[in-house]
């Protein structure tokens, strides 16, 4: 499947309607339960015409169950093979989407915190032209609801600082999952996103120093992130050990260390 140097984690895939769209949008999910399954509700709402893709790291709760998704009118499951890693669902979910012939994709992640009415607007700004669209709560219209004090001081004093300069563009949310890439940067031989050093959460920092270094359009669009108002917060990021990793991941995607 798809370009011979694409380097990708095995994985299976369940289609369950044809091609319908332009442009589609990827989903990465792990176990998350009802709050992808009224997700998968509000984006049928949403975006109509647009297909759904669901790259699964390997749930185990039903939710992603194909009779179901296929209810929800999502076109196509992949579960990618040993156990669940963001970059690498990315990348199984990125090029299975330019292999099936889309022009153009959005990515939002499933555990129910983003504002999906945003999503037509990705899709737009692709059809504008765009090469790289990251959603900001941190822009006009934007809103950031119930954020916790360490994400939002994180973002704001050193996530998006440190990206912003070694991409030459200011971005303000750079942690946020939802996002647009058009096909001709994911197949820019420049750029290379189907390599197996991109694994956990390195992809999203890499393009987005990469896109706006190279010339790519790329621009901001306001959307909604809204945490729970009580019980644990929806992330797959736990404890310091991980925060210490992804720091490590940041500093290197700033200074050229998975440039191909």
């Amino acid at each position: 499947m798809g370009e011979t140097h694409w380097e990708l984690p095995p994985f299976d895939v369940t289609e369950l309607a044809p091609r319908a769209s332009a442009v589609c949008v990827l989903v990465p999910v792990v176990n998350e339960g009802d709050r992808l399954l009224a997700q998968l509700e509000r984006m049928r709402a949403a975006a109509p015409d647009l297909d759904v893709l669901l790259a699964d790291g390997g749930s185990e709760d039903g939710s992603t169950a194909p009779d179901r998704l296929a209810a929800l009118g999502v076109s196509a499951l992949l579960r990618m093979h040993g156990g669940p890693a963001l970059s690498a669902q990315l990348r199984m979910g990125m090029a299975w989407a330019l292999d099936r012939g889309y022009e153009g994709l959005i990515t939002i992640d499933g555990n129910g915190k983003d504002g999906v009415e945003a999503i037509p607007r990705f899709a737009a700004a692709l059809a504008d032209g765009f090469d790289y669209v990251q959603g900001s709560r941190y822009v006009p219209g934007g809103e950031a609801v119930n954020t916790p004090w360490d994400r939002h001081l994180g973002v704001r004093l050193l996530h998006a600082p440190v990206l912003s300069a070694a991409a030459g563009f200011r971005f303000t949310d750079t942690t946020n999952g939802f996002r647009a890439f058009s096909a001709r940067l994911l197949r820019d031989d420049r750029v290379r996103p189907f390599r197996a050093v991109f694994h956990t959460y390195n992809l999203h920092y890499y393009l987005t120093v990469r896109a706006p270094r190279l010339g790519f359009r790329v621009t901001e669009l306001p959307v909604r992130r809204a945490y729970p108002e009580a019980g644990a917060t929806p992330s797959k990021i736990a404890g310091w050990g991980a925060r210490v990793r992804l720091l490590g991941q940041l500093f290197g995607a700033a200074t050229g260390r998975y440039d191909p």
